[in-house]
């Protein structure tokens, strides 16, 4: 069986304001799209032979998203691994490939990102089956892209000697991501692939390799493994055990030591959406260059950018520009220093912001909530309950909190006391009790909560039952 091994822990800092730590990149519908980048990465596999439910390992903090965009997908089988912390992808995948070993001992891991985007579904699948030949045959697999310009934000593969699948070929070496006149010699020379990340061997062979070229990762690995815990909805790793291995990649790892690695070019319409310039370069663009989403109005603006999540963007004169307006922030850039987006994060981060964490419309997995406004002493929020879902029982320290019923049936608990509010009723919340927001309905319930209190901080909650798993 071939297992999809989706790679869904990383946090795509250079397409801020859009990506966040909270809903990073791959969890997120860019504009025109129905799907997000982790929903099209499962999509793409339907109709593959021999095709096993997927596994996807994550960060533990994204859970109940990566499970709620699964469901809208109707792959209620897949498996969830759980990442206490990041590791790289030599131990995510080395966890995976133990536990698919553990189904099927002649397992095959197909390893994807989660947040790529690829245009040319039927080649993509064609290159998977040659590859899973090839990997029956005892070879390591990674996907090589086909470049159509020298690119320096990628690293590179030269290939070697052509194999018997005149398709494929040895690896000679990686190579990092090169400067501009390096790339440029490497897109003449016809002999270097972009590298993707995609990787196809069978689970056992990757172990085999990691232990003879990573034998810490792959000891602490088997340690971390052996304290996983299955329960309904989630495989659980011991944090522990796998805080102790060390955080290394597949590329290092393995594929630039082993001797049984081979690489597959790859065409099929191939983007890491890595930055905004390459959002830019992947979207169809008008007369003037221009990628315009939301309402934007433009005048003389070339080359460039923008989209408009909240509001209406003007722009005037721009060139090789790229401006991306969301509820709480807008980024202005050069488009040519997309890369250096990170460094504005990595401000924020520093100053603790908010705005490097959540959207004003923030995801939980009993619903949502939307901040409307804030001042000193007082903050307000639209929140929505899925039906047959619940808050946590909680209680604040700092602040009281009065919810009004917008629409829906919300049943609320304050201390040993249980209501049914209804559209335009309304229940105080003091400040120090416990109380619940439930919706034992089959309709949305929506309120707005008004919090009144010396801190508002989300970290000022106190959980003492939480059907997710939540509590203190």
């Amino acid at each position: 069986m071939l297992y999809p091994v989706i790679l869904a822990g990383g946090v795509g800092s250079r397409l801020w304001p859009l990506s966040r730590a909270a809903q990073p990149k791959q969890f997120t519908c860019f504009p025109g799209q129905q799907y997000s980048l982790f929903q099209a990465t499962l999509q793409r596999l339907e109709g593959l032979p021999d095709l096993a439910d997927p596994i996807v390992v994550c960060n533990a903090e994204h859970r109940f998203l990566v499970a709620e965009q699964l469901r809208q997908l109707g792959l209620s089988s897949a498996h969830i691994m759980l990442e206490p912390v990041g590791r790289n992808t030599a131990p995510a995948v080395a966890m995976a490939a133990h536990w698919a070993q553990q189904q099927d001992a002649a397992a095959q891991l197909l390893v994807l990102p989660a947040d790529h985007a690829i245009r040319d579904t039927t080649v993509f699948q064609s290159a998977v089956k040659s590859a899973a030949e090839l990997a029956a045959g005892g070879k390591l697999l990674t996907f090589g892209i086909v470049p159509g310009s020298p690119e320096t934000g990628y690293g590179y593969i030269k290939r070697g000697e052509s194999l018997a699948d005149e398709n494929a070929f040895e690896v000679a070496r990686f190579v990092e991501k090169p400067d501009l006149e390096t790339a440029k010699s490497y897109l003449a020379s016809g002999d270097y692939l972009w590298n993707s990340g995609m990787f196809l061997f069978r689970a056992s062979d990757f172990l085999d390799e990691l232990g003879s070229h990573a034998e810490d990762i792959a000891s602490a690995c088997h340690q971390a493994f052996a304290g996983l815990v299955s329960d309904e909805d989630f495989l659980r790793l011991p944090e522990a055990e796998f805080a102790a291995c060390r955080s290394d990649s597949i590329d290092y790892a393995v594929m630039e030591k082993t001797g049984r690695a081979a690489v597959l070019p790859l065409d099929a319409g191939w983007s890491d959406l890595g930055a905004w310039d390459a959002l830019w370069e992947a979207a169809e663009a008008d007369a003037q260059g221009n990628v315009f989403s939301g309402d934007v109005l433009a005048s003389e603006v070339e080359n460039s950018y923008i989209q408009a999540g909240s509001r209406l963007v003007a722009a005037v004169g721009l060139k090789d520009s790229i401006v991306v307006e969301t509820a709480d922030a807008v980024l202005v850039a050069d488009r040519h220093q997309a890369q250096a987006v990170k460094k504005i994060v990595e401000q924020l981060q520093q100053q603790s912001r908010p705005e490097t964490e959540f959207h004003t419309l923030v995801q939980r997995p009993w619903g949502s909530f939307e901040n409307l406004g804030s001042g000193k002493g007082y903050q307000v929020k639209h929140i929505i309950v899925h039906p047959g879902a619940a808050l946590s029982l909680q209680m604040h320290h700092h602040r009281a909190e009065h919810w009004t019923v917008i629409r829906g049936t919300a049943r609320v608990q304050v201390g040993d006391q249980e209501y049914d509010l209804h559209g335009n009723e309304s229940i105080f919340i003091p400040l120090g009790s416990k109380h619940r927001l439930a919706n034992n309905t089959d309709e949305p319930v929506e309120i707005v909560e008004v919090q009144i209190g010396d801190y508002l901080g989300e970290d000022d909650i106190v959980r003492f039952e939480d059907r997710y798993g939540r509590t203190s």
